[in-house]
């Protein structure tokens, strides 16, 4: 099992950024402790999504902080992330692993048990579950209540991080769910200082845990 650190999982939207510039944003979410982060882009040409990744890949690696690609395998080979994250409408996870090789990472969106324990037998690293808290990042996220977040993560082995509509106000919660970290969007990027935001969270995830 790879040694990945989930505590604080910065998934980016540039939709929270209001025009602020990502590679800024990112890298004031990895002065606040983050230790793990996803690019999510949905609507770039393929061209600048590599452009970005290797420009934010460059600031991760500066902390010594892996940087995965949402969905996109080819943006992964080509830009040198760390590894990909894949929901369950993407590339199988064996396939993409097949690709990338046994050193890059592979998170796969698990749903229910059902779901994780596959992931887990194609040779996921990690899995992503939720919406813990529902979500407005995700149109077609539906909510996900503790008791199957909580058997998720006592149904396999590796990591699990939990996702969706996780701030301040809420992370307590996920407290004795048996996750290794939070996913989060919004409760970072949406906030005036994401640092301030970020090392605040990364405190309470660090008493969480």
């Amino acid at each position: 099992m790879k040694n990945i650190n989930l505590t604080l999982y910065a998934v980016t939207d540039r939709g929270c950024l209001n025009g602020r510039n990502l590679h800024n944003a990112v890298q004031a979410a990895l002065e606040g402790g983050v230790t793990l982060v996803q690019l999510r882009e949905k609507d770039i040409p393929i061209d600048e999504y590599i452009r970005e990744a290797k420009d934010i890949m460059a600031v991760c690696s500066r902390f010594g902080v892996p940087l995965l690609i949402n969905d996109n395998v080819e943006v992964c080979l080509k830009s040198g992330a760390d590894g990909v994250h894949l929901g369950q409408n993407d590339m199988p996870c064996d396939e993409a692993r097949r690709l990338l090789g046994d050193k890059k990472i592979i998170g796969v969106t698990a749903k229910t048990v059902e779901q994780a324990q596959t992931a887990q037998k194609m040779g996921a690293d990690y899995l992503g579950s939720g919406a813990v808290f529902g979500t407005s990042t995700k149109a077609d996220a539906v909510k996900m209540d503790m008791e199957t977040l909580k058997s998720i993560c006592a149904s396999v082995s590796i990591p699990v991080a939990a996702i969706g509509g996780i701030n301040k106000q809420n992370i307590r919660k996920l407290e004795g769910s048996g996750i290794s970290g939070a996913a989060i969007v919004s409760g970072i990027f949406g906030n005036d200082d994401i640092r301030a935001a970020s090392k605040e969270l990364y405190t309470v995830m660090e008493e969480i845990l």
